[in-house]
């Protein structure tokens, strides 16, 4: 459950980049949707993203993307809390039923619109809109998968946890529930919510890795110190056999497709 206080300083976040888009896209702007946790619960100020979709009306054009832009930073530029954290999603209905090279709305991110997307302004967009595929959602996850592996330094990681640690709760929970939110969608073919991730690893991957992911669900509201030593044990066992078994899951399906 999301604590109502974090809620409202993300609230307050999306109040003002929808206020801004209404504002530069007019009538342009068919929808706004709150996405992530602040849709489906679970939002902590400490270490979550704040997620907007936007539904623009066709066609979307090139400039469409530096006004999403614009957007983001004039509501940076305000100071207020979070709003560093704002990441926007947008499209329209064309390119989310057909693709196309504008727009920016990724399987995993079109299907928590689809799921869970919450009315934020305008008239609701999402009736007839395809849900993306098993095969689409595997695949975009297994290359995130490899993007993480990439760009955490995991071997790194693992030699020096507490390093990992320093870096803070928002560094820390991600490099975890990341991979454990991707093996649940990998399973089930459905957003991977931390809460229901840790559970899907506590049920086929039990051990280290699944210990890990449990321990990082408990920091996103209550972080680790840096030199807690049961912090450091749960980094040292858990890192590699929770990347390692999302990477085998989808290398697997992704053999088969």
């Amino acid at each position: 459950m999301s604590d109502p206080g974090d809620t409202a300083i993300g609230e307050a976040v999306l109040d003002l980049a929808v206020s801004r888009a209404v504002q530069v896209f007019g009538p342009r702007l068919q929808a706004a949707y709150a996405l992530g946790s602040l849709a489906h619960e679970g939002f902590s100020s400490l270490v979550s993203d704040v997620d907007l979709g936007l539904i623009l009306s066709d066609p979307l054009t090139e400039q469409d993307a530096t006004v999403i832009d614009s957007v983001g930073n004039q509501v940076k530029e305000t100071g207020a809390p979070l709003t560093d954290r704002l990441s926007v999603f947008w499209g329209s209905r064309q390119s989310l039923t057909f693709g196309g090279a504008l727009g920016r709305f990724p399987p995993l991110d079109r299907l928590d619109l689809i799921r869970y997307g919450r009315l934020l302004t305008g008239q609701d967009q999402r009736s007839g809109l395809p849900v993306p595929t098993h095969r689409e959602l595997v695949l975009a996850a297994a290359r995130y998968c490899l993007t993480l592996v990439a760009r955490y330094d995991l071997p790194e990681y693992v030699r020096d946890p507490a390093g990992l640690l320093q870096k803070g709760a928002r560094v820390y929970t991600k490099t975890v529930l990341f991979p454990a939110r991707f093996l649940y969608t990998a399973r089930t073919g459905e957003i991977g919510r931390n809460h229901d991730a840790v559970e899907h690893l506590v049920k086929y991957h039990p051990g280290p890795a699944a210990d890990l992911a449990g321990a990082a669900l408990r920091w996103r509201g209550l972080p680790a110190a840096p030199e807690d030593p049961q912090a450091i044990a749960l980094l040292q066992e858990g890192l590699i056999p929770l990347y390692l078994s999302c990477l085998e899951v989808h290398i697997a399906l992704a053999r088969f497709w």
